[in-house]
């Protein structure tokens, strides 16, 4: 059990100071010449912020500098026209106003294009660079701000969405813009959403993706369209009945070969498993409409696009705790790993000329921005400070739950001796279709540079192993899950590092969920944090944002009202739980809504058992202000503290 990466010996502990100095790299494009590359770095802002840069560097690698550089806006999306000579990107707007479409020409000072009052989401951009199409939202109160807002009146199946809150008549449509004069022409329309556009590289095709299915709202029934870049009537070109793409752009959207003949995306399996099948790769030919399904392979692929050739397909590939860069063969299905080991990759670049920049990082090294090639080169700047940091090591663990093989990862304090046990806190990933991967993990090295042991375990359920894995927890919530992490918990003991009288869990969203399942299941536990968690389930169907993923995985609570009372055991049957549990919730999180945490915290109260609930205001799923991050890090390391090591005040602020 060799740890995946050696034990840093500098002197200086990581902080959380530290945790919140990390920059994030993203979103890497080629200038069509392959010489640089700009990306996007995510940093600390000015006070309550994060900034959002472009950044370029050079192939050869230094000159790394920001580009198009704001103090009080953010900047993403770069893309370059076929010949390098605009650079368009997208730019957040001052005080409410929305996100739009910006072009630097010829590396002259940037000026806005659009001013659409739905902002603009995604974009392509037209191979002379004198057009782009983008999605930009469209409704009878889209962009007005009145000091009185007049009532929400919803028809749709699905009430609100985490980050686009009440789901009214509001739609995402797309326009053609002119880059010069800025003029907008909707070429979408109907009451549909659509998404994730793509300009073909002879100029004459729009790909998109799109719900046009009846009662889309209930179905995962997306689509790959094509269109004018006119207008018109779209062809779908996807023929399966569930699933192609995805409306968010998590897995990528549908990429053109060079020649502009075929189409890639990737496709989910049979809504009936809802999230529990992997996205895998589907090519078109659009003469003659026959797809192709590319490398099957039983685990989930993500952001595929062609090779500057048009001979082969790139893309991430997920394995167990790791993903790694591929390149695969559309005729004969072969796969060709251009990363490998302990390492996860969350993001690429490849241009015209073949160069490949991957986005890439591991237990030690936050993601940075290296070259594809025999001896990879690191190529962006940000982070170099981390080397100097007193890391933790991480070592992967494999242990026997019944008769199944659970992996994970396991962190000791860096000043570990041989014989010491420390006390555990056991972290619970979200999802439930996920992994622990081999990447930095900033809270945990918080957590054991003050003492811990940091255990991280992929349950049944979690994503890396393929389909029958993953589904072994469907519409199981709570229960082999439960039994991987105790069986983990048992693991670890008899390794002789963890103290058995100091055992703390925690996790968000789905972590936190598994969190109110392991204090209602596992007595050993002595503390826990439930960070935007949920135990009583028919109080979030219609709440939350998935009463279409309940229905499908579920059925509907009133027809089946054992399962749903099964799955909510942790409220219905709260006499077992004693240990002392944190609630954690964002104020307008509609994935995972504060009621979730409000009811099993109220449950808590009224059988005497030590807890609190904290509420940060104004945010969605995921925390953004810099200083609410830092409380929730202070108060889970409090809360642990106080309940497992008998130290200060319990995160008392």
């Amino acid at each position: 059990m060799a740890p995946a990466s050696p034990l840093l010996a500098q002197s200086q502990a990581f902080t959380t100071d530290d945790m919140l100095q990390v920059e994030w790299v993203s979103e890497p494009a080629f200038t069509p010449d392959g010489n640089h590359i700009t990306y996007v770095v995510t940093s600390p802002g000015d006070g309550e912020t994060t900034q959002s840069d472009l950044w370029t560097v050079s192939w050869q690698g230094g000159d790394a500098h920001a580009v198009q550089a704001t103090l009080d806006r953010d900047e993403s999306a770069p893309t370059y026209n076929a010949d390098g000579t605009v650079l368009a990107f997208l730019r957040s707007g001052k005080d409410d106003e929305p996100t739009q479409l910006w072009i630097s020409e010829a590396g002259a000072a940037a000026r806005k294009v659009t001013t659409l009052p739905g902002g603009v989401d995604s974009y392509t951009l037209s191979p002379d660079g004198r057009s782009a199409v983008v999605v930009s939202e469209v409704g009878v109160h889209v962009g007005q701000n009145p000091d009185v807002p007049p009532p929400v009146v919803i028809d749709r199946f699905i009430i609100r969405q985490d980050g686009r809150g009440w789901l009214d008549d509001r739609r995402a449509q797309m326009f053609r813009v002119d880059l010069a004069s800025g003029d907008a022409v909707q070429i979408t329309s109907g009451d549909y959403d659509n998404a994730s556009p793509a300009w073909s590289p002879d100029g004459q095709w729009i790909a998109f993706v799109s719900k046009r299915c009846e009662d889309a709202d209930r179905h995962y029934c997306t689509d790959i369209y094509v269109m004018s870049p006119q207008g018109g009537e779209p062809r779908r070109i996807s023929t399966f009945k569930d699933a192609d793409s995805d409306m968010s752009g998590e897995f990528g959207r549908p990429q053109w070969s060079p020649d502009s003949s075929q189409l890639v995306w990737t496709r989910a399996g049979d809504e009936s498993f809802n999230w529990y099948t992997p996205y895998q790769l589907v090519t078109a030919d659009l003469a003659t409409g026959t797809e192709r399904n590319v490398a099957w392979i039983d685990r989930w692929v993500y952001f595929p696009r062609w090779s500057a050739d048009g001979k082969t397909i790139l893309a991430l590939v997920e394995q167990d705790r790791d993903t790694w860069l591929a390149r695969i063969d559309p005729a004969s299905d072969r796969i060709t790993y251009l990363t490998s080991g302990s390492r996860f990759a969350y993001g690429f670049a490849a241009s015209p000329n073949g160069r490949i920049a991957v986005l890439d990082g591991d237990s030690n090294t936050p993601t940075a921005l290296m070259s594809v090639e025999q001896r990879p080169r690191t190529l962006s700047p940000q982070n170099a400070w981390v080397a100097g940091r007193r890391l933790s090591a991480t070592q992967d663990v494999s242990f026997m739950s019944g008769d199944t093989e659970i992996h994970g990862q396991l962190l000791l304090p860096p000043d570990h001796q041989p014989g010491q046990r420390h006390p555990l806190v056991v972290r619970l990933h979200g999802g439930p279709v996920y992994q622990f991967s081999h990447e930095f993990m900033g809270d945990w090295q918080v957590f054991a540079a003050n003492g811990y042991a940091v255990l991280g375990i992929n349950p049944r359920g979690s994503s890396g192993r393929g389909a029958a894995f993953a589904q072994e927890q469907m519409a199981a919530w709570g229960s082999v899950d439960v039994e991987d992490i105790s069986a983990g918990i048992s693991h670890v003991l008899d390794m002789g590092v963890a103290d058995p009288d100091a055992i703390g869990v925690g996790g968000w969203s789905y972590g936190g969920i598994l969190t109110d399942y392991m204090i209602a299941r596992e007595p050993r536990i002595k503390a826990a944090v439930s960070g935007a968690g949920m135990a009583n389930f028919f109080g979030g169907y219609g709440v939350d944002q998935y009463s279409r993923d309940y229905e499908l995985e579920l059925g509907r609570p009133w027809e089946n009202v054992d399962r749903w009372m099964e799955l909510s055991y942790p409220f219905f049957k709260p006499e077992t739980i004693t240990a002392p549990t944190l609630f954690l919730c964002s104020e307008v999180d509609w994935n995972v809504p504060c009621t979730g945490s409000q009811q099993l915290y109220q449950v808590l109260h009224s059988l005497d058992v030590p807890t609190r609930l904290v509420v940060y205001p104004g945010q969605t799923h995921s925390l953004s202000v810099p200083s609410y991050i830092r409380d929730r890090m202070e108060r889970e390391l409090g809360w642990y503290d106080f309940y497992l090591k008998g130290e200060g005040e319990g995160g008392a602020r």
